[in-house]
């Protein structure tokens, strides 16, 4: 068999290969979910002015995107999704949200609504930074742990959630 055949999947086999990894992950993951949390906010004419695209996966939300159109920042758009996305988190018992952005973007915003920077890599893109971010989203008496190393040159992050009890 040849294998040096190497090309640009087409976008039903890139979901082909990400079904097959969800397999995978079920098989050793029970009570696995995938569920998309797609929220978006609209001006009085219908216009599309923001949105938060997410998604719950085992005991977490991960936001991708949220997005607040120019001329709409600033007036409290990105706090109101993200505090819809936290509510939902907590409605499905998420442990946790997490999150990445680049210098360019929001961390200053994140970390305003209590989002701790877990690890940071360096000139991603150019001399950006880019950061991830998590949010404990259970109760205030559960904490997260962060474990960091570098790892063939990328960063590798390790969570643990407790008490406070414990």
């Amino acid at each position: 068999m040849n294998f040096s055949n190497i090309v640009q999947s087409t976008n039903e086999e890139s979901d082909y290969v990400r079904n097959k990894l969800i397999e995978f992950n079920s098989q050793h993951v029970l009570n696995g979910r995938y569920e998309e949390v797609n929220l978006c906010l609209k001006n009085d004419k219908e216009e599309i002015i923001a949105g938060l695209n997410s998604a719950i996966c085992w005991n977490w939300m991960e936001i991708d995107i949220l997005w607040i159109r120019v001329d709409y920042r600033e007036q409290g758009y990105g706090k109101k999704l993200l505090e819809e996305a936290e509510k939902i988190s907590r409605e499905k018992n998420c442990s946790f949200i997490k999150l990445n952005t680049f210098s360019f973007q929001a961390p200053d915003f994140y970390k305003k609504y209590g989002y701790k920077i877990i690890a940071v890599i360096e000139n991603a893109p150019n001399d950006y930074k880019h950061y991830y971010l998590l949010k404990e989203a259970q109760s205030q008496n559960q904490c997260l742990t962060v474990s960091q190393s570098a790892v063939g040159g990328c960063i590798q992050s390790e969570y643990q959630l407790y008490s406070d009890q414990d």
